[in-house]
């Protein structure tokens, strides 16, 4: 059926044919929510939002655009509210009994950050998937855009992640085109300013035998708590965070002292292989004297050639997120 027939049945009443106007986008638009707020918590309620203001806002569809550009816009809308309106969640402090770690290099900005599972990446189909697989769902990416400002972010994500044209993205954001452009290049600049520099070396491809290889040295010297092959692996500016607690350590002195006060504590653990944001990822689990390891959080690893160049650790709720259990062994 048509897309004019589905929306004549779904102005009618039909939610039958409103999903099915509406399933092709459902999952770009959730990882479209989840660059702007930077939780997939949020980008899920966000993606529901869009979808009833659709559902009851579709008389006022004229067709003048696409159906997707039309959700884009409404979903673009949701996520600037929460962005000004919705107060950021609070820092957390360090809670890691018998673990002290050194002195941070720095509090960050950005707190409130989830991963994002790959499998719901591998779900996306068609043309704009692509984007999906660059560098705009990294983690580094995504909290870059955390600290612009809300309407810079909409902009950068609409033109440069997912190519709209200017005079599209004025109408989603209520500006003009050349508020637009300047709006674009502000935000590429702040960009520039948070992201690595381009001089560091790309990661391997996804799934080959140089990114298993980096991986599977990480896994042994981190199950083996080997902090001298650990090390190894570290780049000299790697950079270590773990959201919401804000300490951020840079360099491999300092990540190195951190890793050693882990160690230290007798804290071993179990990792369990994922991937997150397009990037190597590993549900981590502490063991204990009773056989059963239980889950203490996700790791996320930024590969930079054969070497890591970032390690991110969030907290063990996102675990189910990924398909992952709260605890392993025991028989």
């Amino acid at each position: 059926m048509g897309e004019v027939a589905l929306i004549a049945r779904a102005r009618a009443g039909d939610d039958t044919a409103f999903r099915e106007l509406t399933e092709p986008y459902r999952r770009e638009l959730l990882v479209h929510c989840y660059r702007m707020l930077g939780s997939l918590q949020d980008a899920e309620d966000a993606l529901q939002d869009t979808l009833l203001a659709a559902w009851r806002g579709l008389d006022a569809f004229e067709g003048r655009a696409s159906m997707r550009t039309w959700l884009y816009k409404i979903a673009t809308n949701r996520c600037l509210n929460l962005r000004r309106s919705a107060g950021r969640r609070p820092a957390k402090g360090w809670d890691v009994p018998g673990v002290e770690p050194p002195a941070p290099t720095r509090h960050g900005d950005v707190v409130w950050l989830e991963p994002f599972p790959d499998v719901l990446l591998d779900e996306l189909q068609g043309p704009e998937a692509r984007a999906e697989r660059a560098e705009s769902v990294t983690l580094a990416f995504v909290t870059a855009l955390q600290v612009l400002p809300p309407r810079q972010v909409a902009v950068l994500v609409l033109r440069d992640v997912l190519g709209f044209p200017a005079g599209e993205v004025a109408g989603m954001v209520g500006s003009s085109v050349e508020a637009v452009k300047g709006a674009l290049k502000r935000a590429r600049a702040g960009l520039r300013q948070r992201l690595p520099a381009d001089a560091r070396e790309p990661a391997p491809a996804v799934g080959s035998p140089a990114e298993n290889a980096v991986v599977a040295r990480f896994v042994r010297a981190w199950e083996a708590a080997d902090l001298d092959a650990l090390v190894a692996l570290l780049t000299d500016d790697v950079f270590m965070s773990m959201p919401p607690i804000p300490f951020e350590y840079e360099g491999r002195d300092v990540v190195a002292r951190f890793c050693a006060s882990i160690f230290r504590a007798g804290r071993r653990f179990d990792l369990v292989a994922t991937r997150a944001n397009g990037q190597p990822a590993f549900g981590a689990y502490l063991r204990s004297p009773s056989g059963v390891s239980r889950g203490a959080g996700l790791y996320v690893l930024t590969l930079s050639g054969d070497r890591v160049s970032a390690m991110t650790r969030f907290e063990n709720g996102v675990l189910p997120r990924f398909g992952l259990p709260r605890s392993i062994g025991g028989g």
